[in-house]
C-alpha cells in the first residue's frame, strides 16, 4: 500500500457532519470520502474523467465522424 501524508484539518462541524452521513451512504470513513472527493477533483481539474477505484483508465473514445 502506498505511504500516506497525515495532516490536521479542521473543519465546520455542520459541513463534517455532511460528509459523515455522505460517507455512511457510501460505506466509507469520513477520510476515505474526502479522499475519494479530492481525487475526483483533480481528475475533472485534469481533465479526466473520475473512475471508481480499481478500474483501469478506459482507451480514449474516437472522435465522431462530420457528415
Amino acid at each position: 500500500m502506498a505511504e500516506r501524508k497525515p495532516f490536521l484539518l479542521r473543519i465546520d462541524p455542520a459541513l463534517w457532519a455532511g460528509l459523515e452521513a455522505w460517507a455512511q451512504d457510501e460505506l466509507r470513513s469520513v477520510n476515505g470520502q474526502i479522499e475519494y472527493i479530492l481525487k475526483q477533483a483533480l481528475a475533472r481539474r485534469k481533465g479526466a474523467a473520475p473512475r471508481p477505484a480499481g478500474q483501469p483508465a478506459a482507451p480514449p473514445a474516437a472522435a465522431p465522424k462530420a457528415s
